[in-house]
């Protein structure tokens, strides 16, 4: 009977987590990928990297938010695209499209999506917003 309980404990733990945006859901080939996460700015460092990541994005208020994509790859592509809750593309950035707007709501959830097709280098996605509640 422990044991259900601890199962339980665990998934609650898990949810919570995903849910607060500190756990993130990826499918990664590479020989190096870091990614730190941070309140305005996401920054990854890839090398032969394929793959995508996916992780939920909190925004502190309502408003227009604008996003930067600094790309210094050496070879490959990194795409981002911001998603609503249902998964449906709000945003898309590339290397020929680096900068976006979007409005957003800070009721609803959010996630980045980031693209990865044999990258090596680094990448940073910076956001922030031009309008608060």
């Amino acid at each position: 009977m422990k044991w259900v309980l601890y199962f339980v404990a665990f998934g609650t733990v898990i949810y919570f987590l995903y849910d607060w945006g500190l756990l993130v859901t990826k499918h990664i080939t590479a020989v190096l990928f870091t990614m730190w996460v941070g309140k305005s700015e996401d920054n990854v460092s890839l090398n032969s990297c394929t793959g995508w990541v996916r992780h939920r994005v909190r925004f502190r208020g309502s408003g227009m938010y604008t996003f930067t994509m600094d790309h210094r790859l050496s070879k490959g592509d990194v795409t981002v695209s911001l998603l609503d809750s249902d998964k449906r593309e709000l945003l898309f950035l590339d290397r020929e499209l680096c900068t976006g707007s979007a409005e957003l709501s800070r009721r609803n959830r959010y996630y980045l999506r980031w693209d990865i097709r044999s990258a090596t280098g680094t990448c940073a996605l910076c956001w922030r917003s031009d309008s608060m509640d």
